[in-house]
């Protein structure tokens, strides 16, 4: 049986700038450490990011298409930075 797949969005700050990412994921802090060390995806270089939600889901499918949709809802990601930097 598969793991467990999950998608999840970090935040970061840097010089003022805040960002969100969306990912998916069978290990969400092992990814999370990727990304910290330079080695996940190349937009999320150079930044320290913070977990700021994940959703848990039984099927790769599943969480990749939950994937595409948190690209997309921008008004969700920018709730949760605001909430992170409250």
């Amino acid at each position: 049986m598969p793991d467990t797949c999950f998608t999840y969005i970090l935040g970061s700050v840097k010089d003022g700038k805040a960002r969100t990412y969306v990912g998916w994921t069978t290990d969400v802090e092992a990814r999370l450490a990727a990304h910290n060390a330079g080695t996940g995806a190349k937009s999320t270089r150079g930044r320290t990011w913070v977990v700021l939600h994940t959703e848990e889901f039984k099927t790769r499918g599943e969480a990749m298409s939950r994937e595409w949709h948190l690209k997309r809802d921008r008004t969700f990601r920018k709730k949760l930075l605001e909430a992170y930097l409250a």
